[in-house]
């Protein structure tokens, strides 16, 4: 982890030096809607809950810092990214949905192309290295174990206008389902009669939709819309 990000800040400072009037950098955070995941359970006595409880969308939130370099009409936007997200699960006899949370930390490599004037498309990969995934504790005996360090892929699109933007991003997992053993405190889950025991989580991967507030710091062009102010007096 740590060379990777040694390799990235060099590759960065490199090309910094040689691109220095067309790099921009900044602040980003906003809200992100995660999609998947799915819950089966193990009916091992007959008297438990066997159905699918498939994942329902939830927010979540997300901040971090990126940089652009641009090449003409092309970009390279590497960013650093903080974000938690939340699945809930509709699990019979239970007054509240079931919450599995993730906590994780992302480095997307974008790059993009300008399409015309404030806009902006992109696509490319991300790697996720999860710093903490569960169920709250007082409803499962044992932790969920989510693929470390996945690469995912996003694609999305981006307007700005002087130090503001908005950008709009769909992220996939390419990692493979991994399905693990779950053990839920029965007493939580209705008790005995038709509560929700031992299972399985069939599917942690969680997709997401992401919208963010871009606020540049450094970079050309930040004091156009001053300009274009003054112009009017």
């Amino acid at each position: 982890m740590k060379k990777y990000l040694l390799g990235l800040l060099f590759v960065l400072a490199a090309t910094l030096t040689g691109y220095s009037q067309t790099f921009s950098y900044g602040l980003k955070g906003g809200i992100n809607y995660s999609m998947g995941g799915e819950i089966q359970g193990n009916n091992s006595t007959l008297s438990y809950w066997d159905g699918i409880a498939e994942g329902e969308g939830a927010l979540g939130f997300h901040g971090g810092v990126f940089g652009q370099v641009n090449f003409g009409k092309f970009f390279i936007r590497p960013e650093i990214v903080y974000s938690s997200l939340t699945q809930e699960f509709a699990i019979p006899k239970r007054d509240e949905n079931t919450e599995f949370n993730v906590q994780t930390f992302t480095i997307p490599v974008l790059l993009g192309y300008n399409i015309y004037g404030p806009l902006d498309i992109y696509a490319g990969p991300v790697y996720s290295n999860i710093l903490e995934s569960q169920i709250p504790d007082e409803e499962l005996n044992d932790h969920i174990v989510v693929q470390n360090t996945p690469i995912n892929a996003q694609i999305g699109a981006k307007v700005e206008f002087g130090r503001f933007g908005v950008d709009v991003r769909y992220e996939h997992s390419l990692s493979d389902a991994e399905r693990q053993a779950v053990d839920f405190i029965n007493s939580e889950y209705g008790g005995n009669q038709g509560g929700a025991n031992k299972g399985w989580f069939n599917d942690s991967r969680l997709n997401q939709v992401i919208v963010s507030l871009i606020f540049k710091i450094g970079g050309p062009g930040l004091n156009e819309g001053r300009r274009r102010g003054r112009s009017c007096y």
